[in-house]
This record gives C-alpha cells, structure tokens and sequence, in this order.
C-alpha cells in the first residue's frame, strides 16, 4: 500500500471539484493570507493547547511550538500561492506534512477538528471584512484536501506496518478491515 502524492492529489482534485477558479480565487487572495496567517496559527494552537494530550505533544520539545507555527504558516499560504500551481510539489509537500503529523502522534481525531477551527476561523474573518464568500469556498476546498493528506497518511503508515509484520497480502488485509467494520456496525 503506497501512496503517489501526485496521482492523490488529482483525485482529490477531483472529488473537491477544485477547479482553475478557484486557484485563481486563491492566488488573488495571497495578500490577505499573509496578512492573517499569524492570527490563523493563533487559533489553531490556542485551540490544540487546550487539549492537554495535544498540549503536551506540541510543547514536547524545546522549540518545538515555534517550529510548528512556522510551519503552519507557511502551510497556510502555500494554500493560496499552490507553490506550482497545486502540483507534484504541492502534492510532495502535503504528503510529507501528514507523514509528520503521524510521526509525532497528532491523530485525525486533533487535527480534523483543528482545521475546522481554522476553516470557520478564516469564514469569520472574511465575514468581518465584509469578502464574499468565494476565497472562504476555494480555501475550504483546499483546506479538505489538505486534511485528506494527512488522514491518508494514517491509513498508509498503519496499513503498511501490519503488512509488513504480519506478512499478509493487501487482499486479505482490507478483507479483515471490511469483515471488522460489518461487525462494528451492527453492534
């Protein structure tokens, strides 16, 4: 089970209907990216540094905390800049971003409530400029492709791990996981 960043990226392309529209809304909104970037990072860690379990990976290390919030500003405006136009090097990028994010032990149950602080945190804001609401849907579009990386990034890291100790083939490994489910939700 491997992942190809590129050929994921397509799909989810595809799946958002993120459209050339909505990178042109998105390049035009680079301005005010920058401008509220720092105010992003804010909420997203003033929001992770209230769960104590996230508080104490975030702050695990010395400097960690800073480290990550550079990161997540430069996360947020390659958002709207695509760094080439939303391709293998975007796709590269964002593949590494969910592989640390499993390093390090942020699970999806952090960071899908996390981005939807940061999604309704960019709404408000574009609402009390008086923006329409284009660059909020294009960012929103890009935002949950974004976190389809970083979900992906756990299924491909666990899944491959199993296979690799226990030695079964993929076949019988989505096997076990769609006989588990059946059970799961019957319970």
């Amino acid at each position: 089970m491997s992942l190809n960043p590129q050929e994921f990226m397509a799909k989810m392309e595809a799946r958002m209907v993120f459209s050339n529209e909505d990178k042109a809304i998105l390049k035009a909104g680079e301005d005010w990216g920058k401008k509220v970037a720092e105010e992003m990072a804010d909420h997203f860690y003033n929001y992770l540094g209230r769960d104590p379990e996230m508080n104490a990976i975030i702050n695990a290390k010395e400097g960690r905390i800073h480290r990550l919030r550079e990161t997540f500003v430069q996360w947020f405006l390659e958002m709207f800049t695509g760094i080439d136009e939303w391709g293998n090097s975007y796709a590269d990028r964002r593949w590494r971003i969910g592989l640390v994010h499993v390093q390090i032990g942020i699970g999806p149950q952090h960071v899908v409530p996390a981005m939807a602080t940061v999604v309704r945190a960019v709404g408000d804001k574009l609402q009390a400029e008086g923006k329409n609401d284009d660059l909020r849907n294009a960012l929103g579009k890009i935002c949950m492709i974004d976190l389809a990386f970083i979900e992906q990034a756990y299924v491909e890291v666990s899944s491959s791990a199993v296979l690799k100790e226990t030695g079964w083939t993929e076949g019988l490994f989505r096997r076990l996981i769609s006989t588990g489910a059946g059970q799961h939700a019957t319970a």
